[in-house]
């Protein structure tokens, strides 16, 4: 894993940065491609050569599911359970939430350990490379896959639990323990793949903010966050804030600056409050 002051002005980090942002804007992005440029930030050494063999491990995975089974999407959903999640071991447990490399898919693909999201991710790219009708659902705190027609005919399945099978009464409970709220049609509908990326992302920032010693993980989270095409404003913030609490209060104070004049033409007290946090970093200073 990389050390938290890996300098942010490396070469290869800018090439892989610019390599994730072209990426994220390409017609068809491509979600492995994403996740192991977000683990080339956490782990520097893992390199081109490191990625490509990621790739190849989620291709031979794919190799040894059967092609186009009979059975409809509850074969599918049988068959990529019985690989992944029986006979290679690909699940998690509470634990797992508390490491950073539950998050990174060249991880996740070696110690077939991670949070539900990089576990579906894993489902979802083996499975489509078999030929499945797979997509991801971003249930409310707890993603899972669903193969079939999202708007017909389908199954969900759980990778956090092995792969499995998820009636209706088990979604809205996951729905229902994560949010208090109930399950509805809208969360059931495929994720966006640059959606599911700022998802890993939001959980990586949330891990390093729960430990300020990785203050440099939350920094190049949102770094990579701010890459995306749509992502929220209020990271802007996020961001500033967090070089005034790294002490870089000049850097810091200017984009608190920056993001007061984006926001003051729609929020005028919010950027009246912003520019008084800019003032109290540059006073830091003294």
């Amino acid at each position: 894993m990389a050390k938290d002051d890996e300098p942010e002005t490396d070469g290869a980090r800018v090439a892989r940065r610019r390599q994730f942002a072209e990426a994220a804007r390409a017609e068809k992005p491509d979600l492995a491609l994403l996740c192991l440029l977000i683990g080339a930030e956490a782990d520097p050494e893992l390199g081109e050569a490191g990625m490509d063999e990621a790739q190849i491990e989620l291709d031979r995975l794919a190799g040894m599911l059967p092609y186009a089974p009979t059975g409809g999407p509850g074969a599918w959903a049988r068959n990529v359970a019985e690989l992944l999640g029986t006979c290679c071991g690909f699940g998690g447990s509470p634990a797992d939430y508390r490491r950073l490399e539950s998050s990174l898919l060249h991880e996740v693909l070696r110690r077939r350990r991670g949070l539900p999201i990089l576990l579906s991710v894993v489902w979802t790219e083996v499975a489509r490379r078999a030929g499945a009708p797979v997509y991801g659902v971003a249930l409310p705190g707890h993603f899972v896959v669903g193969f079939g027609d999202p708007y017909g005919a389908h199954v969900l399945v759980d990778p956090f639990a092995g792969g499995r099978l998820l009636g209706a009464a088990d979604a809205a409970l996951l729905v229902r323990g994560a949010t208090g709220g109930e399950l509805s049609e809208q969360m059931l509908t495929p994720a966006d793949p640059l959606e599911v990326v700022l998802r890993i992302l939001n959980n990586i920032r949330a891990w390093a903010a729960a430990r300020p010693e990785h203050s440099a993980v939350q920094l190049w989270a949102l770094d990579l966050s701010l890459l995306l095409p749509s992502h929220p404003a209020r990271l802007r913030h996020e961001r500033a804030q967090l070089l005034v609490q790294r002490g870089e209060f000049t850097a810091g104070a200017e984009e608190l600056e920056e993001y007061a004049r984006v926001v003051e033409a729609f929020e005028p007290a919010a950027a009246t409050t912003i520019r008084r946090q800019a003032a109290a970093a540059r006073a830091m200073l003294n």
